[in-house]
């Protein structure tokens, strides 16, 4: 960690827009180790036959297609950083452009911000499929990542066999190549909610309903893919899931602040909003009528309906 070489990045922004990204990418890799990417050939070996696996079980127990990126990288944190902070100022663009030219100060302290959330996590980040949203080149709509040091620490942490706890993760995140290969509208769905909500915020006001249909869509994301990797997972997983949560919970009192304030608790409620959802309509009915979610925007719950999901249940009958 090189906390000069990080403040001199922030205190170097500069351009026209709201956050000088490449000072952010520069300071949040100056605040975190790179981490050891020495992969021998078991575990590349590995990697591949996780999501390979992972691949031909969800598809055989949720009855979907699952379409891959062409390359799934492995990465170590400054890989993580350098593939995100694009994937930030590609959603940020909007925005900045209808901002305007700020002034440096202001600059200045939004670049720090962003390369503390970045450097942040980009050590805590175990596993991401990334669907590119808002990506203008078709060359490439989605990727697959792991954070290879990350999955080695946390591991370790928690005590847990580190091939087992690479397996649980690549399945999860296949499990969530599945729904955008089900769900061909969720990317234009989710962008066009995240958009308003962003613009909504740069103007001072905030949108309550596009918040809450952007939070909804993402509860269900989180949800059902719990769903289908508990059904597609070949092992025991209590105390993989155990093990997470109460490292999600923990730590110092400075990092349970951090998580706060960066909205990871909202996901984690989203995962258990979303996970509580979909048992109740899998034990009601199946894998393949929560795999209904999936057939438009319309077929999604609403707030009300992820709190009550026989309510859901009945709407989806009424559509047959």
């Amino acid at each position: 960690m090189n906390l000069y070489r990080s403040a001199r990045a922030v205190a170097g922004a500069s351009g026209e827009h709201a956050i000088d990204w490449t000072a952010a990418a520069e300071a949040s890799k100056a605040l975190t180790p790179p981490g050891s990417l020495d992969i021998d050939e078991a575990d590349k070996a590995g990697y591949r036959a996780d999501v390979r696996d992972a691949r031909r079980e969800i598809e055989r127990v949720g009855g979907v297609d699952v379409v891959l990126p062409d390359a799934i990288d492995v990465h170590n944190r400054h890989h993580w950083i350098d593939a995100n902070v694009t994937t930030f100022e590609r959603v940020m663009a909007p925005i900045e452009h209808e901002l305007g030219s700020f002034p440096g100060i202001a600059r200045t302290v939004n670049t720090g911000t962003m390369s503390v959330l970045l450097g942040y996590l980009g050590r805590n980040v175990l596993g991401q499929y990334d669907p590119l949203l808002l990506a203008e080149s078709a060359d490439r709509t989605h990727a697959l990542y792991f954070v290879h040091p990350n999955i080695v620490r946390v591991a370790e942490q928690l005590d847990l066999d580190r091939d087992r706890f690479r397996r649980w993760i690549a399945f999860h995140e296949v499990t969530h190549a599945a729904e955008f290969a089900t769900a061909p509208w969720l990317s234009a769905h989710l962008e066009r909610h995240v958009e308003t909500s962003l613009r909504t915020l740069s103007s001072g006001s905030f949108d309550a309903n596009a918040f809450e249909t952007l939070d909804v869509a993402m509860t269900v994301v989180e949800g059902y893919a719990e769903l289908l990797m508990d059904h597609a997972f070949d092992q025991e997983t209590g105390d993989l899931r155990r093990k997470l949560d109460d490292r999600r919970q923990g730590g110092s009192p400075l990092q349970r602040l951090f998580r706060r304030l960066l909205g990871l608790g909202l996901k984690r409620r989203q995962y258990e909003r979303g996970k509580r959802f979909f048992e109740t309509v899998a034990e009601k009915r199946d894998l393949a009528f929560a795999g209904r979610v999936w057939n438009g925007p319309e077929a999604l719950p609403t707030a009300a309906e992820l709190d009550a999901p026989s309510q859901w249940i009945d709407r989806m009958d009424e559509t047959l």
